[in-house]
């Protein structure tokens, strides 16, 4: 198999309260072309100003990332001709962008890898086209919705460092979860808050673009075909044309769009209404000191606690979550049985429901009492599953669900041993084959003797109880 070279450029819509250069509110789901003013309509005569608040969210971006904030860049007019472009041009960044020289880590299952970031620069996002058939099916239609039209908008170009379809979710799956920690964005892809472009060749070769991808899933579909296509390209001794493809996600393939544009199509030149942008050190330090701890960091310090770094990464990448456990840690519960549940049982709740963390009942201060329940052996871990899902969807205390379901952890030897010698009775074959070295067997009398504790017994006890009973001739 050949190797992919990947690199992948992101749009991320920002969360600011109005758009990029002019008062209109940003909002999702609002009124088609509601949201719209001379300046976002690109009308003759109205002046572009820029959003502070954009600015701010980028200084944190590209903190995150790593970046070298440039202490001067400039914005640019990126000339082409499309319906969702009401001005004829898009007001981006160019050759003087606002940051360079980044980098993100992501956890892979052979560790970690720094993917580097080329540029995160400023723009705005385009209208939005919504594209559909004629009643009588013989032409089709296409509407346009200018809400969208000016919104604050990042583009976060990596550099060609992803080797692998899963390498290029990650990345985006890390880069999402800086975004929602910084609090700058939704980064909600089925919302088109982060969008996908996808650059893909073979050992460096050829490459071409894949647009517009919208989920992560669609990303992994896209480039899985792509570099099987190649590969064919290539094994029948032909050539991999520079293009833009369209993946198709009902067919699961990627169709060929148009030739690739280069800088020189967009005839990029200075923005003449908005003067050049210049950072100075103090405003970064500002916002540095705002900024929250980052996964990157909580990942280092989860796995200090002793959790692998698979969980690490995943509560790490979940501010939700992450915002639980830590709120967890600092009741003084430990970090690896915190970890354990809500990795296993809660999050299998959560995940079945389609579910986050705060859409529960449950907690911080619930799940430590839980666990003290565990440790104090009031009931065992298989009852534990039974009550920490009554919890999370009641929001009760477990020591009031244990009692009010009679629950407790039978500890009494006299009673363990008695349904223990009522289950040896029963099974005289089983004990014979124990006897004489199937051990495996064990476990067939543990099930029978918590059956009739139904699941009360307290293993520890019982497991010590069998193994007396069972060894004696």
């Amino acid at each position: 198999m050949l190797k992919p070279t990947i690199g992948l450029e992101v749009h991320v819509q920002l969360k600011t309260r109005s758009k990029m250069f002019c008062s209109c509110p940003v909002e999702f789901k609002a009124e088609p072309n509601t949201l719209v003013c001379p300046v976002c309509l690109g009308l003759p005569g109205s002046l572009p100003v820029l959003n502070r608040q954009a600015v701010e969210y980028t200084i944190a971006v590209a903190l995150a990332l790593h970046c070298e904030i440039q202490p001067f860049s400039q914005f640019h007019r990126k000339n082409y001709f499309y319906p969702d472009l009401p001005k004829g041009y898009q007001i981006s960044q160019y050759d003087l962008p606002f940051s360079r020289n980044g980098y993100l880590i992501i956890e892979t299952e052979e560790g970690e890898k720094r993917i580097g970031i080329q540029r995160v620069h400023m723009e705005e996002d385009t209208a939005k086209m919504i594209h559909g058939e004629s009643i009588s099916r013989t032409s089709g239609y296409s509407l346009i919705d200018f809400n969208r039209s000016g919104v604050p908008l990042l583009e976060i170009v990596s550099r060609p460092d992803i080797s692998s379809p899963q390498e290029a979710t990650l990345y985006l799956m890390e880069l999402r979860s800086i975004l929602r920690t910084l609090g700058v964005s939704t980064a909600n892809m089925e919302e088109g808050a982060l969008r996908c472009d996808v650059n893909i060749s073979l050992e460096r070769g050829t490459r071409t673009e894949i647009k517009n991808l919208n989920s992560f899933h669609s990303v992994r579909k896209a480039l899985e075909y792509e570099i099987k296509r190649q590969e064919e390209v290539l094994k029948e001794k032909g050539q991999v044309i520079q293009e833009t493809r369209h993946y198709d996600e009902r067919a699961g393939v990627t169709l060929s769009m148009r030739t690739k544009e280069e800088a020189e199509d967009y005839r990029y030149f200075p923005e003449p209404d908005l003067v050049p942008l210049k950072i100075d050190p103090p405003w970064i330090e500002e916002v540095r000191s705002r900024m929250p701890e980052l996964p990157e960091d909580k990942r280092k310090r989860y796995k200090e606690l002793g959790l692998f770094p698979q969980e690490a990464a995943t509560i790490a990448n979940n501010p939700e979550l992450a915002n639980f456990f830590d709120s967890c840690l600092s009741l003084g519960a430990p970090g690896k049985e915190v970890a354990n549940w809500l990795l296993s049982e809660v999050m299998k709740y959560l995940n079945a429901r389609n579910l986050s963390i705060i859409e529960v009942p449950l907690s911080p201060e619930g799940l430590v009492e839980f666990l003290t329940v565990l440790k104090e052996g009031t009931i065992s871990s298989k009852i534990g599953k039974m009550v920490i899902e009554e919890m999370l969807q009641t929001g009760d205390g477990a020591r009031e669900i244990i009692e009010r379901r009679g629950l407790a952890q039978i500890s009494d030897p006299v009673l363990i041993k008695k349904w223990a010698e009522e289950v040896i009775k029963e099974n005289p074959d089983q004990v014979s084959q124990y006897r004489q070295g199937k051990e495996q067997l064990f476990g067939f009398f543990v099930g029978k003797v918590m059956k009739l504790s139904g699941g009360k017994a307290n293993p520890e006890i019982l497991n010590r109880i069998l193994k007396e009973l069972l060894l004696r001739e």
